[in-house]
């Protein structure tokens, strides 16, 4: 195992306003503290009843998905934790990822694509 979930990150326009409508649908705590995140205007974070955190990234001209038009794709990307950056991105990429985005040293995640190009990213726990 190199990893586990961290949560699911959905793109949208209004993060607190989307992080909002998930928690009247599965309860739990809009933004709470959380070391792993950084909250602001473009982030929010739906830690639920059952332990998945959903989190919401604002993306400038944000275009919805038009199911099941494969034009306008579903958006998220996922958050794994790991104790040791380094060692896991040896991992994911033997693995047949692709590093999209290493940021700067002080950064505490990574942003990968797997095989198929879904994005996805190792935080430090």
């Amino acid at each position: 195992m190199i990893a586990d979930v961290q949560c699911v990150v959905l793109d949208c326009s209004e993060p607190t306003e989307l992080a909002q409508f998930y928690q009247a649908l599965l309860g739990g705590a809009v933004n709470q503290e959380d070391r792993r995140w950084a909250l602001g205007d473009d982030w929010a974070t739906l830690h639920t009843p059952s332990g998945l955190v959903l989190a919401f990234q604002q993306v400038a001209d944000y275009t919805p998905p038009q199911w099941p038009d494969s034009t306008r794709p579903q958006q998220f990307h996922l958050d794994f934790g790991v104790a040791d950056l380094d060692q896991a991105q040896e991992q994911v990429l033997a693995s047949g990822a692709r590093l999209l985005d290493e940021g700067s040293g002080e950064r505490s995640w990574r942003v990968y694509a797997d095989p198929a190009g879904h994005p996805f990213c190792l935080v430090r726990h």
